[in-house]
């Protein structure tokens, strides 16, 4: 039996829920304020743009690996994540409606329902102008393709595009109404299992 693969245990249906469970991730953080602030302001360095995609595939497999996490759970990593990889700590309540965001969505593409996440996505590209919601796009396909041998182009294009964005984006966040962000120079945390055996996330940090 030697050279025969395993049976796939996932089906098309679900790779199809997952791919859009990956686009409303990205959606619902490339949506934040306080995570468009700290990238246009580079406070995770040069590499911010890079950290929130990364953010986006860190939630991906936290949901995929960790069935269990709830809302409260998926709150606290994205404060430490962005206290770890932008040195930020977010005290307004923006993490908790981003976490109660996503998990929404992940019920809904449980359930085969995916007409709000390509709402959601309609109105990025209309926003964009569609030149954006192309690269955010193709991030998620790469993802769900397990890297195929164009990424590599198209991480090119994407470097172009996340610098317009930068440019063009200016305006989108009103600094009238930014969130409450507290720049803060705390050593990283460490790995922690709580109680439940639940493990925070540890970011990278790329700098």
């Amino acid at each position: 039996m030697a050279g025969v693969p395993p049976p796939s245990s996932s089906s098309p249906q679900d790779e199809q829920n997952l791919s859009q469970l990956d686009l409303g991730i990205s959606l619902a953080l490339y949506a934040w304020p306080a995570l468009t602030l700290a990238v246009q302001s580079s406070w995770g360095g040069p590499q911010s743009s890079d950290k929130r995609d990364w953010i986006c595939g860190a939630i991906s497999d936290l949901l995929r690996d960790r069935p269990d996490t709830d809302a409260e759970d998926l709150e606290e990593v994205l404060v430490q994540v962005m206290n770890d990889e932008f040195e930020v700590v977010v005290d307004d309540d923006s993490a908790a409606a981003v976490a109660e965001e996503i998990m929404q969505m992940r019920g809904q593409t449980a359930r085969g329902e995916f007409g709000d996440i390509q709402a959601r996505w309609q109105k990025w590209k209309t926003k964009t102008n569609g030149r954006d919601g192309a690269s955010l796009f193709r991030k998620v396909e790469a993802r769900d393709e397990d890297q195929e041998t164009d990424d590599d182009e198209d991480d090119d294009d994407d470097d172009e595009e996340e610098e317009e964005e930068e440019e063009d984006d200016d305006d989108d966040v009103d600094m009238a109404e930014a969130p409450s962000l507290v720049r803060t120079s705390r050593p990283k945390l460490e790995p922690e299992v709580d109680e439940s055996g639940f493990t925070k996330v540890v970011g990278r940090r790329k700098r």
